[in-house]
């Protein structure tokens, strides 16, 4: 069996940083060939003849697919699948998997870190603290307090989140723990969903985007879940409110969400995520107001 990892940067990411990636198990399966990364017109060619394929954000479009005849299984080392056609591969018999549950944790610590520094500011206060040729700092102050932008407390907040998967509910009880309310948009199975006693107030996600204070997108990029932050959803949101997408990029439509800021319609943003990795020099968020990326 001949197995190809496309992408193998996502998980050793340099030979200095080797990671905790051993792949000597997999070797222990077939003929095991393994790219650090694989520019899109080499695809075809590496993956010719393979059974497997291990991908990170190497794309397996139908047109790929298609030459690949051999091809038996992909094997995504992410939490989602939009990086395959599904539709094309399950034409051809191709298993796909991926690692849904392997980043909660630190997805949902990260999406509290990209809050907190909305709310607080905490890089703008160490900056503003230490004095410069242009600044005084703290040192210059006249006064024992010192700050250069409000806090926003989240105690009482409502924390709205779309996706309840594990990241959601993590990031669920996070935002518990800080004295927040939790609203979620409505989803099939929510009703298995248990977290511990905290309540959770299930809503269409037209309204929850009408009631967070904190709106955060924890679901799969699909066909109708791209652009679900657009133009009218913004202009519903409260003029105090803050989103975090930690999902994927084209979740939001970039250019509505870079309007929005400028204009004040929501008070600020922060992301992980944009529509083009790396983004484009044009990408409109480089350039927006109180956006952290």
């Amino acid at each position: 069996m001949r197995i190809v990892v496309l992408d193998s940067h996502t998980l050793t990411p340099s030979p200095d940083q080797p990671g905790e990636v051993n792949w000597s198990a997999m070797a222990a399966l077939g003929d095991l060939e393994i790219h650090p990364r694989t520019p899109v017109d080499q695809t075809i060619a590496r993956c010719q003849g393979a059974q497997v394929a291990i991908t990170n954000k190497a794309v397996l479009d139908a047109q790929t697919l298609a030459s690949l005849p051999e091809l038996k299984y992909i094997g995504v080392t992410a939490t989602g699948t939009n990086v395959v056609d599904l539709q094309a591969a399950a034409q051809q018999g191709i298993v796909v998997t991926n690692v849904p549950g392997y980043g909660a944790a630190s997805v949902a610590q990260h999406v509290i870190a990209l809050l907190l520094e909305l709310t607080n500011h905490v890089a703008a206060h160490d900056a503003a603290v230490r004095p410069t040729d242009v600044q005084p700092g703290w040192p210059g102050s006249a006064d024992f307090g010192f700050t250069v932008a409000p806090m926003v407390e989240l105690d009482g907040k409502t924390l709205g989140i779309v996706g309840m998967g594990a990241i959601g509910r993590r990031a669920a009880r996070i935002g518990a723990a800080l004295g927040m309310s939790i609203a979620a948009a409505h989803q099939r199975s929510m009703h298995d969903i248990a977290l511990d006693g905290i309540d959770i107030d299930w809503m269409p996600v037209d309204e929850l985007f009408v009631h967070a204070d904190v709106l955060t997108l924890h679901c799969p990029l699909t066909d109708e879940t791209k652009h679900m932050v657009n133009a009218e959803r913004l202009r519903n949101m409260k003029s105090s409110a803050f989103l975090i997408n930690t999902g994927r990029g084209p979740l939001i439509n970039e250019q509505a969400l870079a309007d929005a800021l400028r204009d004040g319609q929501i008070a600020g943003a922060g992301v992980d995520v944009l529509s083009t990795e790396p983004p484009e020099k044009g990408n409109p968020l480089l350039s927006a107001p109180n956006i952290i990326i």
